[in-house]
């Protein structure tokens, strides 16, 4: 269905690096607003044993179309070799917020850009 909402995850180990995916995710339009919680501790199986890291994590409301830009954007910024990319479906939003989240999504003329840090 067109215009289905999604919620992206992926989480990195630098908020600095949260910052530059969700520059250029909001920069491209590809989402209507990133989120950088954390730090956050995450155990994960990582060759063959168990590791635990901090690390940031974004969350990008989106549509499901989008899903392969933004995945791709991820996989172009992100410093891991094979990033977590999870999406979620949003089954209940509000009217609102939802009309104000496709209008985020349209391309526009001239949009000014988001401040990458370090740049």
């Amino acid at each position: 269905m067109p215009g289905e909402i999604i919620q992206i995850v992926t989480t990195t180990s630098e908020k600095e690096s949260a910052e530059k995916i969700g520059a250029q995710i909001l920069n491209r339009r590809l989402g209507a607003c990133v989120q950088i919680s954390g730090p956050v501790e995450s155990s994960y199986w990582w060759n063959g044993r168990i590791e635990t890291a901090r690390e940031y994590l974004c969350t990008i409301k989106t549509v499901k179309e989008k899903f392969a830009q933004v995945e791709r954007t991820i996989l172009e910024t992100h410093p891991y070799d094979k990033p977590e990319i999870l999406a979620t479906a949003v089954v209940e939003i509000s009217t609102d917020y939802k009309a104000w989240l496709m209008e985020q999504l349209k391309p526009v003329k001239k949009a000014a850009p988001v401040k990458e840090e370090n740049s």
